[in-house]
């Protein structure tokens, strides 16, 4: 639980430095991507800090090109 609010808390310190210069800058795309972005590698932080298992990106790409692989070197 303490893991959970210091990765929170510097979620937030990230959010305080960054979001006022984006909107000052009128970035309102840049704003979205970051935002999007800090939401992604926070929920797999909080993830990663419980203990649950991240897929490997590694995976999906190895079960979409096997196929692939198996047909072009027959």
């Amino acid at each position: 639980m303490l893991k959970n609010i210091g990765l929170l808390l510097i979620v937030a310190a990230i959010v305080r430095f960054e979001v006022p210069s984006l909107l000052r800058k009128k970035n309102k795309k840049e704003l979205v991507v970051f935002l999007l972005f800090l939401s992604i590698g926070t929920g797999l932080g909080i993830a990663q800090v419980l203990g649950k298992p991240i897929p490997n990106p590694m995976d999906l790409l190895t079960f979409i090109l096997r196929p692939i692989n198996e047909t072009l070197f027959r």
